[in-house]
């Protein structure tokens, strides 16, 4: 998957691939997303399948390039522009707080087993926050072998426990019967959140930190990630 960032006579041009979901700065005034695909077997869909013995049945399988699959294919891209709408719409959403915030880093119980809360300052976590927060994952989901093209030195019993943190903490959800994953809307929220006060605040606020930043970055990290949330910025202080 690839991402292109381009600038163009009339505004600007984000560009995630191998489906090509695009969002325009039109003259810096109107927004405009669309998704567009030259091979449709990239999306899999509930159909007719003819096998060679010449019987036939219903299951999921790729996308023919036919004109039968207009209608599923429309719908299939007008859900990739609204999830990336969701996706983008999240970047100014107020709604993100700091509960929100909190739930994520809290470690979670599911059937007597406990998995560990998400850290923006611990670097496997934030790679994985980073990968989630891409803009490709909201065309049509992904899967266990599309982390593992990001997390290349994780292996795949790896990744899939990452997922069930991911899960059991509501930051993405399981599609149907298959091994298909989407992020939440909370998801959403709270990683674009996440990522903006680290990079906007915490990190320029941390060149003035103390000794114990040094001895423990990931904890005084998130300590001061909370701290942001619940100050002006402007005033922030590191204590």
């Amino acid at each position: 998957m690839r991402n292109s960032h381009l600038l163009r006579q009339f505004g600007i041009c984000e560009r995630h691939r191998p489906v090509s979901i695009k969002m325009y700065d039109k003259f810096h005034l109107i927004l405009r997303i669309e998704t567009t695909v030259g091979n449709v077997s990239f999306f899999k869909h509930y159909r007719e399948v003819e096998h060679k013995d010449g019987t036939s049945s219903m299951a999921w399988a790729e996308m023919k390039k036919t004109i039968y699959s207009l209608a599923p294919l429309r719908e299939l891209l007008r859900a990739a522009n609204r999830r990336y709408l969701e996706f983008i719409s999240a970047l100014e959403d107020d709604k993100a707080d700091t509960d929100k915030l909190n739930k994520i880093c809290s470690p979670v119980k599911e059937n007597d087993r406990a998995y560990r809360g998400f850290n923006f300052f611990d670097p496997g976590d934030e790679e994985l926050l980073r990968s989630l927060g891409s803009g490709e994952f909201n065309i049509n989901g992904f899967q266990n072998k599309h982390l593992r093209r990001r997390l290349d030195e994780k292996t795949s019993g790896q990744i899939s426990r990452l997922v069930k943190r991911l899960r059991v903490h509501g930051l993405i959800r399981k599609v149907g019967h298959n091994y298909k994953y989407y992020v939440t809307a909370l998801g959403k929220q709270v990683i674009a959140l996440g990522l903006k006060l680290k990079e906007l605040y915490i990190i320029p606020t941390l060149s003035t930190a103390p000794a114990r930043w040094s001895q423990n970055p990931a904890r005084f990290g998130q300590d001061l990630v909370i701290k942001v949330l619940m100050s002006d910025p402007q005033e922030l202080e590191v204590a």
